[in-house]
């Protein structure tokens, strides 16, 4: 395939596409091809750090060999190619590094539950995303691949973990991507990168065969996209739960595609634009971003109050500290056991080695109390949200920022989260509540960076028929960064 024909590709989102291959139009095989044209031109974002260019040849030549395209049996995305961030989305004999230099040599033994929904939905797997050690920070600069550059600009963090992903979907490379988001992973990256990145709710999916939950409920993974459909379409091809799963949530009432075709009715919505945390002051083109989309909703037919609940901020902060000590102290002994030695410091970031070490010290009690008060925190939360359905607020109370802030060692893990949540702010709240949550890119800044507005709800189908309906009001689609590829 020619470039500019790989580069026109671009432009259409992955149902997009998907009806060009359903139509006979193109073959699974022409759309890969497209893709990795793509990804040869984008290399110096330095967002896809592993090539499975000849997996996914092989698994598009089985696609267009057996008719499915055609018949539609796989689902709506069906030959559409597609990246897997490299933490948390495992694909047997393919590298998992994690973003670890203690496992750069790692190799998964087993394919993640979701990667084999994804592959049951006829994607096409063909590379792995940048990601920070072990989804650690809100930025995407790891010392084992380097940092991702954000295709807005290379002065700010494309945001992290997920921010291989996004850049690669907000660059064109490929339409959507896999995340995952602790403390608001896909949230974070899709406002700095000006993309739809929704946190379903917890138990939505399921971390089988490897977990049956992460960071004890915290993390839920799904996707970047450039559209809400897409967004709905993944969400579909990922809902359920595994065999012998912990826990999962209720089945939705219709397919969320299905949904996002019918406007939501009035919803009670509270805004929000300053921090739950004391101390950070939101930016004034964030709070406007907030309003002008609240200013819509209401025009929409909506019912926009002020206020938010409250939460003890010191307790959220505390145990969301203190399940990362321990998750990185599982993930020390994973290199070990990898290493088949004893891992060395300077194999880590300092940032995780820090958390490392007061995972080594983390009673059992401490680890408790962290999990009882994430429980009480989300109880709290929902009672005081009681008469409303929907949260506004902002995704980042800063506009899109800058390199080395987010990743670096602060002398405790209290106290790198304290300076992530001075920009994050309201994300963490969803993954402690276990509510979903969505970025919308519905503010720029004067320079025209991307804004990110978020709505947050206990469940995923109001969210995306308000993010379809704002899709329409405040159109984002035509908007392509400086590092779009194939526009040099």
């Amino acid at each position: 395939m020619d470039s500019r024909t790989a580069f026109e590709l671009a432009d259409l989102d992955a149902l997009g596409q998907a009806q060009l291959a359903a139509a006979g139009e193109v073959t699974a095989t022409e759309l890969l091809e497209a893709a990795i044209v793509r990804v040869e031109a984008g290399r110096t974002l330095n967002a896809v750090i592993a090539d499975l260019f000849d997996r996914g040849r092989t698994a598009a030549a089985a696609l267009d060999a057996s008719g499915v395209l055609r018949t539609g049996e796989n689902g709506p995305l069906a030959g559409v190619p597609f990246l897997l961030k490299d933490l948390g989305a495992s694909l047997a004999g393919a590298p998992e590094a994690m973003g670890s230099r203690a496992l750069r040599t790692h190799v998964a033994e087993q394919t993640a539950w979701i990667v084999e929904r994804y592959l049951d939905a006829g994607l096409v797997i063909f590379g792995k995303t940048n990601t920070p050690e072990w989804g650690n920070h809100c930025t995407t600069e790891p010392s084992l691949f380097g940092p991702t550059v954000n295709p807005w600009s290379p002065d700010i963090t494309p945001g992290g973990s997920s921010g291989g992903s996004a850049a690669a979907v907000a660059a064109g490379i490929v339409p959507a991507a896999s995340g995952g988001d602790g403390t608001g992973s896909i949230r974070v990256p899709a406002s700095c990168c000006g993309l739809v990145g929704l946190k379903p709710r917890r138990g939505r999916t399921s971390f089988a065969p490897g977990a049956g939950q992460g960071l004890e409920g915290l993390v839920n993974e799904h996707a970047l996209t450039r559209t809400v459909r897409d967004s709905a379409a993944l969400l579909d091809a990922v809902t359920g739960a595994a065999v012998g799963d912990p826990y999962s949530a209720p089945l939705p009432a219709e397919p969320f595609l299905h949904a996002i075709a019918t406007p939501p009715a009035p919803q009670r919505i509270l805004m929000a634009t300053s921090s739950p945390f004391p101390g950070p002051v939101t930016d004034p083109a964030v709070v406007a971003a907030v309003e002008h989309t609240a200013a819509t909703l209401a025009g929409l037919g909506h019912l926009i109050e002020p206020g938010a609940p409250t939460i003890d901020a010191d307790a959220v902060a505390d145990a969301i500290a203190v399940l990362h000590t321990v998750s990185n102290a599982g993930l020390f002994a994973l290199a070990r056991e990898h290493l088949g030695r004893e891992p060395h410091e300077d194999e880590f970031e300092p940032s995780s080695w820090v958390m490392i070490r007061e995972g080594f010290t983390t009673t059992g009690l401490a680890y408790a109390d962290a999990i009882a008060a994430v429980h009480a925190q989300t109880r709290r939360f929902a009672a005081q949200m009681t008469g409303h359905d929907v949260l506004l607020v902002p995704t980042l109370l800063t506009t899109p920022p800058p390199y080395r802030l987010l990743d670096q060692p602060r002398g405790t893990t209290r106290a790198f989260f304290d300076v992530e949540f001075a920009t994050t702010g309201w994300t963490a709240l969803a993954n402690v509540t276990g509510w979903a949550a969505v970025s919308l890119p519905l503010g720029t800044t004067d320079d025209g960076l991307p804004i990110g507005v978020q709505l947050m709800a206990p469940d995923e189908a109001v969210l995306l028929r308000l993010a379809a309906q704002l899709e329409i009001a405040l159109p984002w689609a035509g908007r392509r960064p400086p590092g779009w590829v194939g526009r040099n």
